[in-house]
């Protein structure tokens, strides 16, 4: 144990580092660039680390590594987060299994950004908690602990920083690291798959996690009360408690480093024993509005400013304009006097049908897709699906998909779990339309960070799972208008991937053998499979099929695809002629070449 004089970027990265971080990415932006600058010149041999395209691919790379068991850190700016937004969103659903921290650096004053925002709201938007550290010291410890907030409520956690706290030095405490955990992932489809009938359950537990996340703050040793006169008393977070501590020495204070889910109990015991509070933080009313709507009378904004930088001297000439002609008295406020209405709760509708049966989704009739997750069948690896049609690849018989974050995810969860040696080989899946949306940056991830997991595009050539919307590889516009058609290989080729090939997914044979090249090399494959929607063409793909039940061995091999067009009465397996597209797929793996 030692100290060194450390600014706070330096301390996010000590603090990463002794926490035993395995896998680091982000998108530079000051205030925050200096911590991964910090992570590469210190401490690369423990912990890899990249710059990745832009903010929502670190975030999304990183959780992936979070899925494998590893410690995992993702940084960026305020306005970065906008970008990150979606993965956040329903990151904290899933949640993490190795810790996953994401460090953001707000920039009050606008010292070197476009605007102002508060990360504070996003915590609250996302139901995850949020720490916010006052110096240097607070920055490594407060990164330490977020990580096991992490992994014992399996949550994302945000570590705000802001720009005076990330560029200021302080004495630090350093101490030595904990060891890294081998990547692992564990197969779990109810926990990493967010398709409606999951996701129900995993948002019940997102509030369940709520209440025990805002009992843990209320005990936690980084919110602290500091008795001293009671006359007034200061509610504070970040680095406003410096502010606070050189301006007003003699004030009780209770600093608040895991700010969200507030700490209700301390707070009201806080306010109990003060005649007059005052709430001082930088940025929104965040705290101030919280404190209010629990009946506690108190001061903050206007007083403080709502927009630029708090300082020592801003709040002194707040005080002095202010403080001794408003002084706030306390009030008490009794609801017994209120009635409420209440509505008459209705009662359930009676029936005399019966309780219809479940009817999950399906893949359609002569789906391509189909043939790609057949295929995928015969391989041990993880595979990182993705926002479409395809993700119907998670049910059975199929069962061949096991991560869904969101649009474009698939590829990027991919670069997370190959860059820290997971025990499996990894494979990404997105569709067409997602790959144009948000998943060429990606790819382009692997490619400059030198990855080397093997990617799909299930290219059906139009947006398919919304109604078949054109998009930029379709070669319409919404008018009507022909146009460009993009190249997926040719994309890919302009990344800087080298193995690209294009397959015909109902040539089940010639795809298992394509993976099987891709899978067993070491370096990154970008394979296209390539085939129209029959749904969007509405014509069959050829005439429809049918069984000779005097050769079929009842060995029930072509059940595994899935297709709603085969179906099985008794033993016999037959093929509905109404709904058979005609793609063959069953005629193809059928070892008895019964299908004709």
């Amino acid at each position: 144990m030692t100290k060194q004089l450390l600014s706070g970027n330096e301390a996010f990265a000590r603090g990463a580092w002794e926490a035993g971080v395995a896998f680091a990415a982000g998108y530079p932006g000051t205030p925050s660039t200096e911590i991964l600058e910090n992570v590469a010149a210190h401490y690369k041999d423990d912990i890899y680390c990249e710059w990745s395209p832009n903010e929502k691919v670190a975030f999304e790379a990183a959780a992936g590594a979070s899925f494998t068991g590893v410690r995992t850190l993702t940084t960026m700016k305020h306005v970065g987060l906008n970008v990150a937004a979606d993965p956040l969103m329903t990151l904290a659903y899933i949640g993490a299994v190795g810790g996953f921290v994401a460090i953001v650096a707000d920039d009050p004053g606008m010292h070197s950004s476009q605007n102002e925002q508060d990360t504070r709201q996003y915590a609250r938007f996302a139901k995850i908690p949020i720490f916010d550290p006052s110096d240097s010291n607070d920055a490594k410890e407060f990164v330490k602990l977020a990580y096991e907030v992490s992994e014992q409520f399996n949550t994302p956690v945000i570590v705000r920083s802001t720009t005076r706290v990330s560029h200021s030095r302080g004495l630090v405490t350093t101490n030595d690291r904990v060891p890294a955990k081998k990547a692992d992932f564990v197969k779990e489809p109810p926990r990493f798959v967010p398709i409606p009938m999951w996701a129900r359950q995993m948002r019940v537990r997102v509030e369940e996690r709520l209440g025990k996340l805002q009992a843990a703050a209320s005990q936690s040793p980084v919110n602290t009360i500091e008795w001293a006169d009671k006359k007034f008393g200061v509610i504070t977070c970040g680095v406003s408690y410096q502010y606070v501590r050189e301006t007003f020495p003699n004030v009780s204070v209770l600093k608040l480093g895991w700010v969200y889910p507030f700490p209700e109990a301390l707070i009201r015991k806080f306010a109990a024993e003060i005649e007059n509070v005052l709430v001082i933080e930088e940025g929104d009313d965040f705290i101030e509005g919280y404190v209010k709507s629990l009946g506690i009378v108190c001061r903050g904004k206007p007083l403080f400013s709502l927009y630029g930088e708090l300082s020592p001297d801003a709040l002194v000439t707040a005080i002095a304009n202010d403080i001794e002609n408003n002084t706030a008295n306390k009030q008490s406020v009794s609801l017994s006097s209120l009635t409420v209405q209440t509505t008459p709760k209705k009662q359930p509708l009676k029936t005399a049908l019966p309780q219809l049966p479940a009817r999950p989704p399906v893949l359609c009739p002569g789906c391509p897709h189909r043939g790609v997750f057949h295929a995928l069948g015969r391989f041990d690896v993880v595979v990182t699906g993705d926002i479409g049609c395809y993700s119907l690849g998670v049910m059975p018989p199929l069962s061949r998909m096991d991560t869904i974050l969101c649009m474009g995810g698939g590829i990027s969860l991919a670069h997370g779990i190959d860059k820290v040696n997971n025990t499996k080989k990894v494979v990404g899946m997105v569709g067409d339309s997602t790959f144009f949306h948000s998943g060429m940056t990606g790819l382009l991830d692997i490619a400059y960070n030198k990855g080397g997991s093997t990617i799909i595009v299930v290219d059906n050539r139009i947006t398919a799972m919304t109604g078949h919307q054109d998009n930029p590889g379709s070669g319409k516009t919404l008018m009507g208008d022909t146009t460009n058609e993009a190249s997926i290989e040719e994309i890919g080729k302009a990344c800087g991937i080298k193995n690209i090939r294009t397959i015909e997914p109902r040539d089940i044979k010639n795809a298992v053998a394509t993976l099987k090249e891709a899978i067993d090399s070491n370096e990154a494959w970008l394979i296209v499979s390539k085939a129209p929607c029959p749904l969007h063409l509405r014509k069959p793909l050829g005439p429809p099929l049918k069984v000779d039940e005097a050769i079929c061995k009842k060995c029930n091999a072509c059940l595994k695809l899935g297709c709603p067009g085969l179906e099985k009465a008794g033993n016999q397996i037959t093929i509905n002629q109404y709904l058979c597209a005609g793609c063959e797929m069953c005629k193809n793996v059928c070892p008895a070449k019964a299908i004709t």
